[in-house]
């Protein structure tokens, strides 16, 4: 069985529609696919239906933006929360809210870095995407001719410390962990070692967040070299957390993370579907089941 538990489609910063994304799966040979767009459940619905179609089996979840410390930006993997919880609502409204507001700013600080690009050049890339954000910007700016790709984009101009990056809110991830808990949803942290040095989120800093419910870490990442791996394993070990493995695939927007080039064990998926099973019948949410296909 091969499972892929972190993708993302238009709903946010993939460039495939959810349906395209479960077929794409399909064809890359997935049999459990979790679909997890940047703080939205926006393409749940149509994921769902192609998944039934297909004959997969799809894990409704969502890639939180946190904050953590230092300020540090951490993303959240929530699978399986009830997306009405008034506090998770509230939080995904508000860091969507931090999405959109930005991208004016950043628009504005590449015109003052002498390219030509508009709103209305963002806009047309980024369609009906329910979270706008940098990829979109990043995008923009290969159509206009500026930039070669994202890579590109990010390293000259929109990365933290690049003239172009504008910050933006994200909830703390102590407080996002509880709240994916009360919504009956469990909480993977994504590719912790991929973006800061191991001493931001090191064994005891995980260890912290595993007593206020963190269920799992990713482990098998494109983002994580062997060492890192190994290490990470080692620490969901000593802490009693999933480990689990997965492509981050965003369609052509993000060379490298072909569906399926990392997947999760499938005795660890089973047991983070147990604890997210024991999360929704303690928060008593209607949180969503899996999506099994025909």
């Amino acid at each position: 069985m091969r499972i892929d538990l972190h993708t993302h489609s238009r709903a946010s910063d993939g460039t495939q529609s959810p349906a395209d994304l479960v077929g794409a799966a399909v064809s890359a040979g997935i049999d459990v696919l979790a679909l997890t767009d940047h703080d939205t459940a926006d393409g749940w619905d149509e994921a769902a239906e192609a998944a039934v179609a297909a004959g997969i089996t799809l894990v409704r979840g969502m890639e939180i933006s946190t904050r953590h410390a230092g300020g540090r930006g951490v993303h959240l993997l929530a699978y399986l929360p009830d997306p009405t919880y008034p506090p998770l609502l509230a939080e995904l409204t508000r860091v969507l809210g931090g999405r959109d507001a930005r991208v004016p700013e950043m628009v504005q600080r590449l015109r003052e870095c002498g390219i030509d690009i508009d709103i209305a050049d963002v806009r047309r890339v980024a369609g009906a995407a329910t979270a706008t954000g940098r990829p979109h910007v990043a995008d923009a700016l290969v159509g206009l001719g500026a930039v070669r790709d994202r890579e590109e984009a990010f390293a000259r101009y929109l990365a933290a410390g690049r003239p172009a990056y504008v910050d933006r809110y994200a909830t703390s991830l102590a407080e996002m962990v509880g709240i994916v808990s009360a919504a009956g949803g469990v909480a993977v942290v994504a590719h912790p070692w991929g973006r800061h040095e191991r001493t931001t989120l090191d064994e005891s800093a995980l260890g912290e967040l595993a007593d206020l419910g963190l269920a799992g870490i990713e482990v098998d990442h494109q983002d994580h070299g062997p060492a890192e791996r190994r290490a990470l394993r080692a620490i969901a070990r000593n802490l009693g957390l999933v480990a689990t493995g997965s492509s981050d695939h965003h369609g052509a927007g993000k060379a490298g993370h072909d569906l399926g080039c990392n997947t999760t064990d499938p005795d660890e998926f089973a047991r983070l579907m147990e604890l997210a099973a024991a999360s929704a019948e303690r928060s008593g949410r209607a949180a969503p089941e899996l999506v099994t296909g025909a």
